[in-house]
């Protein structure tokens, strides 16, 4: 892969946010010592990429999707790749869960690839987080709640459980295998360019395709994402005194965390746990709080936004979906102890006029969205024995133990 190096970053405290970098091409050949007089082009051959590949797992909510989504999505991740998919599906009156399992089993012995699969509410994992004292992931039955992040944080604990150093996330409804496949590559790139082990790799899309009129149309933003980069832009603006527009990722699904990083934040519960990273970065990293991590402050956190060649095709979920991604971000925003206070009072408007709350009365973001632990309150040798011997549902493929 060859692509540009940041031309543009802002920075907050020790966070340097990288403005959107290029891709020139997407298989720059093998050339072992490659050199170029071009100051501003980083090149990755192909085992730079596949070393980086082997220490990351990629994770895979799954609720409810195609099988055939599911599949496509499986033949894109790079087979280095541990792969580890959560499913939040039905279980009745059909059991949609053992479908996707015996998909992925079935799948598995063509592929030889190394594929985790587990059902996210499973009884026995709730008596583990409980045990463990990890409950904020928890829903009131004592079950994992309902939620993209709780499956994603699950899927975190799981890669750090196969000590993987990196651990990516691809949403399981892209049509396009080989998007994927860039997706992964990207991730593997960001992280080969970044200077700390404190990094996030998110995916820019070049296009999101609707079909209007019987043709397709490649637009450049989602309606979702268009307003929530907006507004985590006029968070970061209203801090440093200088209006931005760097933030091009503030709903991306397809990023990536460094281990180091993925340990420190806390989570957002369900679709608002892509704009709470930027959040929760800016808080524990930006200098406008006390920070518990001391060695990340020293060596800094860098968020790399990487373009993609291909455009992002994905299934439509409706208006009502997008409605409570939209909610989730505002409200993540919203909520945060460093939102300008002029900002805040706008975007707690605008979501009691989408929730139809009174104006008058404040909302409780937190009691909506409530927040994960780090993972790293988790004692994972602990976890992970008491996973294997207790969770039914927690199937390996490709030789894992």
């Amino acid at each position: 892969m060859k692509l540009d190096f940041p031309r543009y970053t802002e920075r907050l405290g020790a966070v340097s946010i990288h403005g959107v970098q290029r891709i020139y091409e997407l298989d720059s050949g093998k050339s072992k010592g490659f050199l170029t007089s071009h100051q501003t082009i980083k090149k990755f051959d192909y085992d730079e990429i596949s070393n980086i590949l082997h220490d990351m797992a990629i994770v895979v909510p799954v609720k409810d999707e195609k099988l055939k989504l599911l599949e496509g999505v499986l033949s894109g991740i790079p087979n280095e790749c541990l792969v580890i998919i959560i499913s939040n599906s039905p279980r009745n009156p059909v059991d949609r869960f053992t479908m996707e399992a015996e998909t992925v089993r079935q799948l598995g012995r063509f592929m030889d690839k190394r594929i985790v699969v587990m059902y996210q509410r499973d009884p026995a994992l709730g008596d583990i987080f409980k045990k463990l004292g990890y409950d904020s992931i928890l829903a009131p039955d004592g079950n994992v709640r309902n939620g993209k992040a709780e499956g994603m944080v699950i899927g975190m604990l799981i890669a750090k459980m196969y000590q993987k150093d990196y651990v990516g996330f691809i949403d399981s409804d892209n049509y396009v295998p080989g998007a994927v496949n860039e997706y992964v590559k990207i991730f593997a790139a960001g992280f080969g360019m970044a200077s700390t082990p404190y990094s996030n790799i998110r995916v820019s899309w070049v296009f999101k395709p609707k079909v209007r009129n019987n043709s397709l149309q490649f637009s450049k933003w989602g309606r979702v994402s268009e307003v929530t980069n907006k507004n985590l832009n006029s968070m970061l603006s209203g801090i440093t005194g200088f209006e931005t527009e760097v933030i091009k990722t503030g709903n991306s699904g397809e990023h990536a965390l460094s281990m180091p990083l993925a340990e420190s934040l806390h989570y957002s519960s369900g679709y608002s746990i892509e704009p709470y990273e930027f959040v929760d970065i800016f808080e524990k990293f930006g200098g406008l709080l006390p920070s518990d991590y001391p060695n990340a402050i020293e060596k800094g956190v860098e968020i790399f936004q990487i373009e993609t060649r291909n455009p992002h095709f994905h299934e439509d979920k409706g208006k009502s979906h997008l409605n409570e991604m939209l909610e989730a971000a505002l409200a993540t925003i919203a909520g945060s102890k460093i939102c300008p206070p002029d900002l805040k009072e706008g975007l707690d408007d605008q979501i009691a006029h989408m929730s139809g709350i009174k104006s008058h009365k404040k909302p409780d973001y937190r009691k909506k969205y409530p927040v994960i632990e780090p993972i790293s309150a988790i004692p994972i040798e602990e976890f992970a024995k008491n996973l294997r011997e207790k969770v039914e549902t927690f199937f390996r493929y490709g030789g894992l133990k």
